[in-house]
Order: C-alpha cells, then sequence, then structure tokens
C-alpha cells in the first residue's frame, strides 16, 4: 500500500477508526517568493542561481534585508522553511565584503551543529572563497584548536563550549572578539527553563567580553513557533529584536491525526497500552515501506518500541536493521551513522526521543507517529514536522497515553489546533544560575565598580563573594582570587556535574552509553534492566563515587521502572496571596527524593512479576514551589475521612501536576507535584508543585499567578473522564488515590472554586 491507501485504510478498519479522536486535514500552500535583498553580495547570489535558486521565500528576503541594515532579528517559522539561509547568506555576505568580518554559530547540540556546518561548506566550496570555517567542540583535535582560534572567519560550537572552552580563554580567542560581527543561535526556542536561564548569562558573558574588545555583534535567531519568540529572544540576548514570521515556504498536504487508544476496562478507565498502539501503526507504515520516525518519551520507551517492531520485522522474515533507535544517550559515531543510514534509504524506521525533534537532517521522511504528547504544543509540532520535509503528501499520528494531560489533548483538539502554542520561560535571574556565571564573568574578567550584570544586586553579589574569599576588591576592580576554575563546575543543561557511563562487562567493558546524574537511581541502580538498541542489559554494579555502571547483556521479557519517595520542606516563602477560601503561597522549598524499590514489568502485557530494593543515597534539591493549603477541618467540613482526604489530595496532586504544561512551555517532567495531609509548614493539608530544577526556573511561579485557570481546567477534566472511580486519565488509578478519589477530588476543587 501506498500512502494514500494506508489513509484509506484507517478511515475503515472499525479497530483503528474507533481509536480516531480527531482527524485534521492541512492543505498545501503555495511559495511566497521575494527577489534578493539589496546589499547581499553578488557573488552570494551567484551561487545561489547556479543553485537554482532564482528567488527568496518572503520571510527569508525579510530577515536578510534587517539583518543587513544592522538590527537583531529572530525567524520563526515552520520545520524545513529554510531558516538555514536567513543567517548564512548574510554572514557570508558580510564576510566577503568587510576583511576579517567573523560570525560565531551556537547549536543546543553538537550533532545539530555538526548538521548544520556541512551546508555552509558546501555554499563556502561553491563561492571559491578562503572562507575558513570550523567546528568547535569537545570532539575537536587539540592541533586543531590553535588553527581555529587564529584563522576561523566562522566558528560552529554550541552554548556549551562557549561557556567552558572561549569565554574563559577569550584572550586566545582575540581575532574573534576584535571582529565579531554575527552571533547566530539556532532553535532557539529550545532554550526554556534551565538551560535558556543558563544561556541568558552566556550571552552576558559574552557581550561583556565583546564590549572588552571593543565589538557589539548582531544576534541572528531561529525559532519554532512559540507564543512569545520575541520575549524569549529579548530575556535571552538582553537587547531589542525584529520578529520575522511571513513565511513563504511551500509545504505539501498534511494528515494530522488524534489516535486514543481503546478502553479496556471501563470501570477503572484503563485503556490498550499506547506503547503496544503506537508498535501497530508504526509497524502498517513500515511494513508498506513508507519511511516512518516514531518518537517516544523516555529512552525506556523507545527501547521497548524498538524491541517490538524488530520482533515484528523477524516474524514476517525481514530484516531488523531497517530499524534503529536514536536517542541521548547513544555514543556519536553511532547516532552519525544513524543519520546517514535515513538519508541514504538504508533505515526505513527510526525510534527516538526528542534527540531529533531538532532539525538535524534525516532525509526525507513521509510519516510520524508520536508515542504520546510531547509535553508542549511547539515540540508536537516540530516532531510532527520531521515528516513531510517536501511538497509530498505526509501523516503525522499523535497517540496519547492515559494521562491527565494527554486525555486532556486528545480529546480537545480545539485546543491544540486553534491556540497558540505556550509561553516559553527563562529565568536567567534564578539566583543560584546568576551567581555561578558570575563567578565565571569574574575569572574572565574582573568587575568594575557599579558594573550591572543583569541585576540591579551585581555590586551585593560581589561583596558577597568577597566575603567568601572568591573575589578581591581592589582600588575600583573585583579580581578573582580562587584557584579553582569556575566554568568546570557549571553544567548549562542540569545542576549535575558530570553523567555516568554504562560499561559492558560482557565486551572488555567497551562503553555502551551514559546517563546524568539525576537519572542515575532510577534508570542504572543494581539489578535494572538497561535497554540499548533493542538489547537487554543488567547492572551487575554502580559505582556511586567512580559514576561508572557495569552490565552484562542478558535475554529476559521484562524491563524495570524505580518508584520514589519524595518529601518537601517550606524554607522561605516569598509571596502569597488571600482567596476566598484560603491562601496560596510561592516560595523556596527543600525536596528530598529517594529511590526506594523497583518493579519489573512484562514485556507486550505490561504486569508486573516482580519487584526490588534501591540501595542508594537520598538526593536533595532547593528549588521553588506554589502551594495551597485547604483549612485544618476540610476532610469535617467535606465529610471525609481522613484517609479519604489523604486520596483526594494525591488525586489533585495527579491532577495539576499534569495540568501546567497547558500554560508554561515546560516537559510535565519539569514540574512536580507533592501532598501532604498535614505539612511540616503549616500543620495543614497542603498540595505542593515545585520545579523539578535546583533553584527554580520561574514555572510555578508563573502558575502561582494562573492558580484559578488550574483549578477549573482540573475540574473539567475530572467532570469530562468516563471512568467511575478514577483512572490514570485523571485522578490516577484506584488503588493510589482510593474508591472515592475521584469524587472527593471533585468536591475540594468545587470547594476551592
Amino acid at each position: 500500500m501506498n500512502l494514500l491507501q494506508i489513509l484509506d485504510y484507517f478511515k475503515k478498519d472499525p479497530r483503528i477508526k474507533r481509536c480516531i479522536s480527531h482527524w485534521e486535514v492541512i492543505p498545501p500552500r503555495p511559495a511566497v517568493y521575494a527577489d534578493f535583498p539589496l546589499g547581499l553580495d553578488k557573488k552570494v547570489i551567484s551561487i545561489l542561481q547556479k543553485k537554482g535558486i532564482k528567488k527568496l521565500y518572503s520571510h527569508q528576503a525579510t530577515a536578510i534585508e534587517n539583518i543587513l541594515s544592522g538590527k537583531n532579528v529572530v525567524v520563526v517559522t515552520p520545520t524545513a522553511s529554510g531558516k538555514t539561509l536567513c543567517y548564512n547568506l548574510p554572514v557570508l555576505s558580510e564576510v566577503l565584503q568587510k576583511e576579517g568580518a567573523k560570525a560565531l554559530y551556537l547549536f543546543p547540540t553538537k550533532a545539530l551543529s555538526q548538521d548544520q556546518v556541512a551546508e555552509l561548506y558546501q555554499l563556502v566550496n561553491l563561492l571559491g572563497e578562503d572562507i575558513k570555517t570550523y567546528t568547535f567542540d569537545g570532539d575537536t583535535p587539540q592541533a586543531a584548536r590553535k588553527a581555529i582560534r587564529e584563522s576561523g572567519d566562522i566558528v560552529v560550537t554550541n552554548p556549551d563550549m562557549l561557556h567552558q572552552g572561549i569565554l574563559p580563554h577569550h584572550t586566545k580567542w582575540l581575532r574573534l572578539f576584535q571582529n565579531l560581527k554575527f552571533v547566530v543561535i539556532d532553535e532557539i526556542h529550545n532554550y526554556r527553563g534551565v538551560f535558556g536561564s543558563h544561556l541568558g548569562n552566556v550571552i552576558r558573558r559574552l557581550t561583556r567580553v565583546c564590549q572588552f574588545y571593543g565589538t557589539s555583534p548582531r544576534f541572528v535567531c531561529c525559532s519554532a513557533t512559540i507564543a512569545n519568540p520575541e520575549e524569549l529572544t529579548r530575556k535571552i540576548i538582553e537587547d531589542e529584536i525584529v520578529l520575522i514570521d511571513n513565511n513563504g515556504a511551500p509545504s505539501g498536504e498534511k494528515h494530522f491525526i488524534f489516535y486514543n487508544p481503546p478502553v479496556i476496562n471501563k470501570q477503572l478507565g484503563i485503556r490498550r497500552s499506547y506503547i503496544n498502539e503506537a508498535e501497530r501503526l508504526s509497524r502498517i507504515f513500515i511494513e508498506n515501506d513508507i519511511q516512518t520516525i516514531a518518537f517516544t518519551r523516555s529512552r525506556i520507551k523507545l527501547e521497548v518500541l524498538l524491541s517490538y517492531l524488530k520482533e515484528g520485522l523477524v516474524k514476517k522474515k525481514k530484516s531488523p536493521e531497517i530499524l534503529s533507535g536514536y536517542r541521548g544517550g547513544y555514543l556519536p559515531l553511532e547516532r552519525r551513522k544513524i543519520e546517514r543510514g535515513l538519508r541514504e534509504g538504508k533505515i526505513l524506521g527510526v525510534i527516538s526521543t526528542n534527540a531529533l525533534e531538532l532539525g538535524i537532517d534525516i532525509g526525507q521522511l513521509d510519516s510520524c507517529v508520536m508515542a504520546g504528547y510531547p509535553g508542549n504544543i511547539a515540540s508536537t509540532w516540530q516532531q510532527a514536522g520531521r515528516a513531510g520535509r517536501r511538497n509530498d503528501i505526509s501523516v503525522a499520528v499523535l497517540i496519547a497515553n492515559s494521562s491527565p494531560l494527554d486525555q486532556y489533548i486528545i480529546n480537545n483538539p480545539v485546543y491544540f489546533f486553534g491556540n497558540s502554542p505556550e509561553h516559553g520561560i527563562v529565568d536567567p535571574d534564578n539566583l543560584i544560575i546568576l551567581v555561578s556565571h558570575i563567578k565565571c564573568a569574574a575569572f574572565e574578567l574582573p568587575f568594575r565598580d557599579g558594573e550591572k550584570f543583569g541585576v540591579e544586586t551585581t555590586q551585593k553579589i560581589l561583596g558577597h563573594l568577597e566575603e567568601n574569599r572568591i573575589l578581591h576588591h581592589v582600588e575600583d576592580r573585583w579580581h578573582w582570587t580562587s584557584e579553582a576554575y569556575p566554568a568546570d563546575d557549571v553544567s548549562l543543561r542540569s545542576s549535575s556535574v558530570e553523567n555516568f557511563v554504562i560499561l559492558d562487562s560482557t565486551d572488555e567493558n567497551k562503553v555502551i552509553g551514559e546517563v546524568d546524574y539525576f537519572s542515575a537511581p532510577f534508570l542504572i541502580h543494581q539489578d535494572a534492566i538497561y535497554l540499548h538498541e533493542g538489547n537487554q542489559f543488567q547492572i551487575e554494579k554502580l559505582d556511586w563515587e567512580g559514576k561508572k555502571a557495569y552490565a552484562k547483556e542478558v535475554e529476559v521479557d521484562y524491563f524495570t521502572e524505580a518508584r520514589t519517595d519524595t518529601r518537601v520542606k517550606v524554607l522561605d516563602v516569598s509571596d502569597q496571596k488571600k482567596t476566598h477560601k484560603g491562601e496560596i503561597f510561592w516560595g523556596e522549598v527543600l525536596v528530598t527524593t529517594k529511590a526506594d524499590l523497583f518493579k519489573k514489568i512484562k514485556f507486550h502485557t505490561h504486569e508486573n512479576v516482580g519487584w526490588g530494593k534501591i540501595f542508594l543515597p537520598e538526593q536533595e534539591m532547593e528549588t521553588t514551589s506554589f502551594w495551597f493549603e485547604f483549612p485544618p477541618d476540610i476532610n469535617l467540613q467535606l465529610k471525609m475521612t481522613p484517609i479519604e482526604l489523604g486520596g483526594a489530595l494525591r488525586a489533585l496532586s495527579n491532577v495539576l501536576s499534569n495540568m501546567v504544561p497547558l500554560w508554561v512551555m515546560c516537559d510535565p517532567k519539569d514540574i512536580r507535584s507533592y501532598p501532604e495531609l498535614k505539612s511540616t509548614f503549616n500543620e495543614k493539608p497542603t498540595v505542593f508543585v515545585y520545579d523539578n530544577y535546583p533553584g527554580g526556573v520561574g514555572f510555578s511561579k508563573k502558575i502561582f499567578h494562573l492558580y484559578q485557570d488550574l483549578w477549573e481546567a482540573s475540574k473539567n477534566l475530572i467532570e469530562k473522564c468516563s471512568c467511575e472511580s478514577g483512572c490514570p486519565s485523571c485522578v490516577g488509578p484506584v488503588l493510589e488515590v482510593g474508591e472515592k478519589g475521584k469524587v472527593n477530588a471533585l468536591d475540594l476543587l468545587e470547594w476551592i472554586l
């Protein structure tokens, strides 16, 4: 079957048809062209014409005009709309016209920077000019680094390398900073939450170093469609910005299908596994030679889905080599091989986490299957956009899991297709992040008296650092005095200092993957089943101090999931507000988390077939939280027993944490909720919703101001759910919230509202 025949089959097959809650057909759109802007170098125009490009898309021409006139811009258009030319053309034009002009390109990942530089190389080679274009990242050989520093015209890197490898050594990059005309930040929507808050401070440091060398580069940023691209970009670069969103790129017809797995237990509201449904639909595409990408929400789900699909291919006597996984834990050479296989058509299907959500070139795909809602509208469109990168018909299928957020989205298509995407939120002034980068900035250049680094309290922070003997104040300068190298202790992606590596003990301790510090207790504890490329490894030993996990390859019919125990303690109240039924708070909290046991879950049936204990240390995190307290006698007012109230609080907590991403552009795992029957803060029944990052990055603060919307959406979701007593699609399973959990949670919300 071809793609049209498969779509027709979906409409007719009763097993599939009954699960489709919405089918949106997005019509094709023609290209909107514009002439080459005045000021664009004639040689650049000439090579475009040789490539068959006689005109630019409207957004490309508008962006280039603004950039050449000296303005900062943010280009906001869909996937595969030619955003790369928006910055490559003006950069090459300026380098040709102004001797010594330099540019710095920032991409969020090494993989993306290596991919995008290939397109830049092609343009440079066509020009036949000596424009030295280099990638500078952790993989760059030491022997090449000096040449890059001294002669690079366009330096392509990532924020981590700028933070740790370039800014602290700016004196070695004298030629770059003295002649820097452009800073390109691609995929800027990806810099939200903790990553974006770090980047804002890295840009403060970059701007400060540029001012020292007498330069003021223009910023050229590119973004997927989000609600506040101007605001987000302005917060990161702290300068005025021109929004370019007049998309002129053509697109083919796209079919966007919302698919809700069938209910298999109406009383409990349990649906068929969304992973099993993703396997079924992906298999239909792949077995009919439709090149497909499937996205999952976690590395465990990725490996489970990959295993299922490979088993199916073997049964059909097809080579499992046409399928591959793709995620951050895979080693760089492995990822490059997979990308090449997709472009060349040797790989027919790829199962990915959001690692392939970004614009890495993987060729022309026809179908996209999303196993679970990606967490926000922008990411969903990014993933769906990986299919249909030419003018042909394509299809994207969103398969809901049983979480409240997924069920809200799948049953409210008007919200998804009718609303603008969520707001990207960053907080560069997060005290933990800010102080870390002030240390880095002081190492790079002494601070002057009265100098501001983003906040008015900069001088107070400098004084605090002097009290702790990190800085020394002499005359009108604050100098770095510590022997430590501050950038080494600051990770832009998380608060973990370093990752754990996984070693295959059955193959001479070969490195097969890596896991970040905070995920280690849940993914690579002793006896955990670590899945990699469909293969199963059992963790024999976790060396916590050495940051190593030793694994042996096994064949078992189950995978493992860890359970956590959490406690929240209020440290400080930053804001509070009286409502007609009580008080809401926002402030600092200490969250203590411990992985205490793990479950063994059987493949395909997903039944629990065993468990084991985890013996690893607690992890503590100071962060910010929103919380609501109920009166001590709320159970008497609503005629609940203390046990029923506990179930109702757990039910309400489950719903709240899943509803937050409707307003805040965050991943559901970026927010956590925690109910307490008797809080240590006020000895009252309390529900906390906190940022799952040290120091907090603004998510819970925004919810503090949107609490009324949160209550109403939660009530709406619970009322619309068809289950009887509670289920994973609303308040959580009955075993967790009790027989009256659903009814009692509604009573709490009605009392609040």
